[in-house]
């Protein structure tokens, strides 16, 4: 894994099934990311396409040695969200319009890495919560390979 603190190509799948309220929707995204080890984390970087305004947004996921996962989305929006298996925990999401307060409680973390050839799972499931209103149930299926 020496080769990880200089940045390693990788290939990504990544599949995201959303239920707010009573609506449902899945979102699949296959992209070429950047996987970089700082110190004992691990980052995973990719450009997420936006298909109305063209646009990509930058988005890390920061995965610890103890098991959590940060996500960071650069857009227009700045969203920050950080998953502890089974907790709930403070969360930021920034628009235009100011910084909304949110809360992620995360039933399902799991990551698992492979070194030859380096690879990776990762299985999220949270609910999103602004103040005590439910927002949405949110599950997050992500592969990548170098």
């Amino acid at each position: 894994m020496d080769q990880l603190s200089a940045g390693v190509p990788v290939a990504i799948h990544l599949e995201t099934h959303i239920k707010q309220d009573n609506d449902v929707s899945d979102y699949q995204l296959d992209a070429d990311g950047q996987l970089v080890q700082m110190g004992e984390n691990l980052y995973l970087r990719y450009l997420e396409p936006n298909e109305e305004t063209q646009e990509k947004t930058p988005v890390t996921m920061k995965f610890t040695p103890d098991g959590e996962v940060h996500l960071t989305r650069n857009g227009e929006a700045e969203l920050r969200l950080h998953f502890i298996s089974g907790k709930r925990v403070t969360a930021r999401y920034r628009t235009p319009y100011g910084i909304m307060p949110i809360e992620t409680v995360t039933p399902l973390l799991e990551t698992s890495f492979q070194e030859r050839p380096f690879s990776g799972h990762v299985k999220i499931d949270y609910l999103l919560y602004a103040g005590e209103q439910l927002v949405g149930n949110y599950k997050i299926r992500l592969q990548f390979t170098a």
